[in-house]
């Protein structure tokens, strides 16, 4: 398991390791390149070819003893909900796939609050000069400091010197154009319904995949409709791992 764009390894005893756990799974939980450690360390900053990233990770847990080779599941949360489906796209040693929550295209979220029609947004977001669009995010930054956050984190984890840079970066990393439809193991595509950050994008993913599926709903009135469902963390775990056993047992030779 991995987290997303701003999460630690180590946060996700939280947010479901110590679960896995207890149901008896081996975990391993590492960070990728522009997680924290990677980032931190090595320098090394996120790459939308997410199955560079996952097929080491397998071969290393293929060597584990405790580790059944046939039955080893890749669990993404937040951003890590378009990486680990896309790595999946393209490494099929995976028995299943978890997207905590599905997400099908970053670049939505760059393009969103950009006029005109997605082409134009992608056009100016990838252009080398475009100084109304630079000047318009700078203002957001001025008097948003969630989103001043957000754009100046951004540049560090992709390696990017200006804010449309970060989010001209977001535009690689999408699961359509066929991507998606290439993953064969069963996945679980969890949804958040006050997710505000990717509202819609599990559904996305969900209707573009042609594996065996399930789209899980978590709600406000449970306490886990907020995106990665931090406030109903154990039920959250249950509902998902009772999925994974049940997955996991039909794989079993």
């Amino acid at each position: 398991m991995h987290n997303g764009f701003d999460g630690t390894a180590e946060e996700l005893h939280f947010f479901g390791a110590m679960a896995a756990v207890e149901r008896g799974y081996t975990v391993l939980a590492f960070d990728g390149p522009g997680m924290p450690g990677p980032r931190h360390h090595q320098g090394l900053v996120f790459r939308p070819d997410w199955e560079n990233v996952i097929t080491p990770v397998i071969d290393f847990a293929e060597t584990i003893p405790e580790v059944d080779n046939s039955r080893i599941a890749l669990l993404g949360l937040s951003m890590g909900g378009v990486l680990a489906p896309r790595a999946a796209a393209f490494e099929h040693r995976l028995a299943a796939l978890i997207a905590v929550d599905g997400l099908y295209d970053l670049g939505e979220t760059s393009v969103r609050n950009i006029p005109g029609d997605r082409a134009e947004a992608e056009r100016l977001l990838r252009a080398d000069s475009a100084p109304e669009l630079d000047a318009a995010i700078d203002q957001i930054m001025a008097k948003d400091p969630i989103a001043r956050w957000a754009l100046n984190h951004g540049m560090y984890v992709m390696g990017v010197d200006t804010p449309r840079a970060f989010n001209a970066s977001y535009l690689d990393y999408t699961l359509a154009g066929g991507i998606a439809e290439r993953i064969q193991c069963p996945t679980l595509v969890c949804d958040a319904e006050e997710d505000i950050f990717f509202q819609g994008q599990p559904e996305q993913l969900y209707e573009h995949l042609t594996c065996p599926k399930t789209l899980m709903l978590f709600t406000a009135e449970e306490g886990a409709g907020a995106h990665c469902h931090p406030g109903a963390m154990r039920l959250a775990n249950a509902r998902i791992y009772d999925w994974l056993d049940d997955t996991l047992t039909n794989t079993r030779p």
